[in-house]
């Protein structure tokens, strides 16, 4: 037999060796947990180093898998989105659905963009009273007096039965999200309450995904608390958690409360492979890594992430 050749006996010895060989090599330079989960792409963030791309402060992420393609946040600039999006050579015009995690300008500024080259797109939103994406309320929602003349009453006292009110989209396809529900096969959107400053609490859905490896959570800015939603995700779909990704609000936190929450979602919450992002803030990331070590996953702008087994 010549040298460098495999009889026909041993051609399947030597094809495992080289599989062999390589995996260790394809293993380590792969950027991502795996390879057969939901591919999760950054298309607005205020870090990362992809070229062609304009950081800045928001957050949008594309997400692929078994067919379906979902952007998450629009980010806060429909200019930046739209420059961001074409370095990376996606097409919006082709989406399933659209899901705003909450009303704050830094993800859902980029609006414009994606009902421009999508305008019958399906998007979720939190339902609020009054809110950014439009509102019903029942006529019968503040209270009457009468004894006033016609003329000091609203509507003359015949209100409509219903009272609908505008949002600056009006040719949005906007759905209003009122509970947790699954919105496609595998797909569930988890409502939670959270607080933001001086603000009334925001709504926020974050968007977690179920795979064979288990349940992959997005998140937007996680102001109902990163935990309060993984634990939702953990209840609701019943799955260990294998990746969360996306901003996790640490940035009014510090050290102690970080590493605290860190060590949670690693060790209580089991979570296999965690990717911040957003408004996690920098020292959160610091000591995200050090806390997940190699199960920690860089997810600044332009990155794909490939959900699943390492």
């Amino acid at each position: 037999m010549r040298s460098g050749s495999c009889s026909s006996r041993t051609a399947a010895v030597c094809g495992m060796l080289l599989t062999a060989c390589a995996s260790p090599l394809l293993s380590a330079t792969a950027p991502t947990p795996g390879g057969d989960g939901p591919r999760i792409t950054v298309l607005y963030d205020a870090f990362g180093g992809s070229p062609g791309m304009q950081k800045d402060w928001g957050f949008a992420a594309l997400i692929e898998y078994r067919g379906r393609r979902v952007l998450f946040d629009t980010g806060n600039n429909a200019d930046v989105l739209a420059r961001n999006v074409r370095a990376k050579g996606i097409d919006l015009s082709r989406l399933d659905f659209v899901v705003v995690s909450h009303r704050h300008g830094d993800h859902m500024g980029g609006m414009n963009y994606v009902l421009r080259v999508n305008p019958q797109v399906k998007i979720y939103t939190p339902k609020e009273n009054f809110g950014l994406f439009g509102a019903a309320l029942p006529g019968s929602f503040y209270r009457r007096n009468p004894s006033l003349p016609d003329s000091m009453r609203y509507f003359g006292g015949a209100p409509p039965d219903t009272l609908q009110f505008g949002t600056p989209w009006p040719q949005g396809h906007f759905v209003w999200v009122t509970e947790t529900m699954e919105v496609a096969p595998g797909f569930h959107l988890l409502l939670l309450p959270g607080p933001w400053g001086v603000d009334l609490d925001v709504m926020e859905m974050s968007l977690a995904i179920e795979t064979p490896q288990g349940t992959v959570l997005v998140v937007g800015c996680a102001h109902p608390t990163i935990e309060k939603i993984v634990q939702t995700a953990s209840e609701r779909i019943g799955k260990p958690i294998n990746l969360v990704m996306g901003g996790l609000h640490l940035l009014p936190a510090d050290d102690a409360e970080i590493r605290r929450i860190a060590l949670a979602l690693r060790d209580r919450w089991q979570v296999a492979w965690i990717a911040p992002g957003h408004c996690t803030g920098e020292p959160a990331f610091a000591i995200l890594k050090e806390a997940f070590a190699d199960r920690y996953r860089y997810a600044g702008l332009g990155t794909t992430l490939a959900a699943g087994p390492p």
